[in-house]
């Protein structure tokens, strides 16, 4: 390592010592000049109210064409416990948690949106039980008129019945323990399935009630559009936690189903046609794709463990990496 580099590394160490914080608040923001003003003041009020912890609020510029990063600056000046970063471009909720996350000091995060549809108030309620030991992650039931209930409500029963977890809403605001983000893999949305792998992961999950309110101002960033997009992440976040980590399970076992089916059907055919020379060209045809399928599936298996191996050996060695950040930190 050059000095200039060493000297970076401990300037970054030092700024996160000076700047450890209890709980660090997560706040992705697109075009919401008009909101953040009013969060940072509810905000200070909700932290002055917790005295017994000490928090930081990351605001995640997530590609704005308002006022948003002009707006942030000047509340950075009043506000101390405030720091902003940037998204040129917009990247989605999930980036913006995870720039949030590498920004942070806080051994506590908090996913919260700007839109104040949340008050800041209920934050000191939402990562009680965490900081008390008694969960790992809580969530937020919403109580109060939510224009989505219905697509929330269908999403909730389907994630209910597809993962069994153990919370009635799993889309709203979350404060969880910072080695959660560990387990969490850097994709598109899956956000929304964070309680789904971290309780998959071990992590113990709670709920407590949190209001609703109106939005403040601005207008939500999502539409109907995104109904199909989250079924298919839903999914995709199954068959990873089913899966993931052993394809052959799914692709061999289908694979080596197809091929004995096809293996056999086609014994038995050329028996047919051997004694009472008869053969139907259709029954050929779906013994050929039993058995052309079966190879594939099966092969497709093989490969996916490739994958799932190396995967597994990328995991070991960030987790080394982290233990000798630690080491070091030490």
């Amino acid at each position: 390592m050059t000095a200039g580099a060493s000297t970076l590394a401990t300037r970054r160490f030092s700024d996160a010592v000076e700047r450890r914080v209890d709980v660090s608040v997560l706040v992705p923001a697109k075009d919401e000049s008009e909101n953040l003003p009013l969060f940072m003041e509810m905000a200070a009020d909700a932290f002055a109210a917790d005295a017994g912890v000490s928090y930081e609020v990351v605001v995640i510029d997530d590609g704005s064409v308002d006022d948003s990063w002009r707006v942030l600056q000047e509340l950075g000046a009043r506000y101390p416990f405030l720091r902003s970063v940037r998204h040129r471009s917009r990247r989605g909720i999930a980036d913006a948690l995870r720039t949030g996350y590498l920004n942070s000091a806080g051994k506590v995060l908090v996913f919260y949106p700007a839109d104040l549809q949340f008050k800041p108030e209920d934050i000191p309620r939402l990562v009680a039980p965490i900081i008390a030991g008694n969960a790992d992650m809580v969530t937020g039931f919403k109580e109060g008129k939510y224009e989505k209930a219905f697509v929330s409500g269908i999403y909730n029963r389907l994630s209910r019945t597809l993962f069994h977890v153990p919370v009635k809403d799993l889309n709203s605001v979350k404060a969880y323990r910072r080695e959660v983000m560990d387990a969490l893999p850097v994709r598109p949305d899956w956000h929304r399935y964070m309680i789904v792998i971290a309780a998959a992961e071990g992590f113990t999950v709670t709920e407590i009630p949190v209001p609703l309110y109106p939005r403040h101002a601005g207008r939500s960033k999502f539409g109907l559009s995104r109904i199909p997009v989250g079924v298919l992440d839903m999914l995709s976040v199954w068959f990873e936690l089913r899966f993931g980590k052993k394809p052959l399970l799914l692709f061999g076992m289908a694979g080596a189903a197809l091929f004995a089916l096809g293996f056999v059907a086609g014994l038995g055919a050329l028996i047919v046609l051997a004694t009472a020379h008869i053969g139907v060209r259709a029954v050929w045809m779906v013994i050929q794709t039993c058995l052309i399928l079966g190879s594939v599936l099966f092969a497709t298996g093989l490969l996916g463990e490739q994958i799932a191996g190396q995967r597994a050996e990328v995991r070991e060695l960030r987790r080394q990496l982290d233990e000798l950040k630690l080491r070091d930190d030490r």
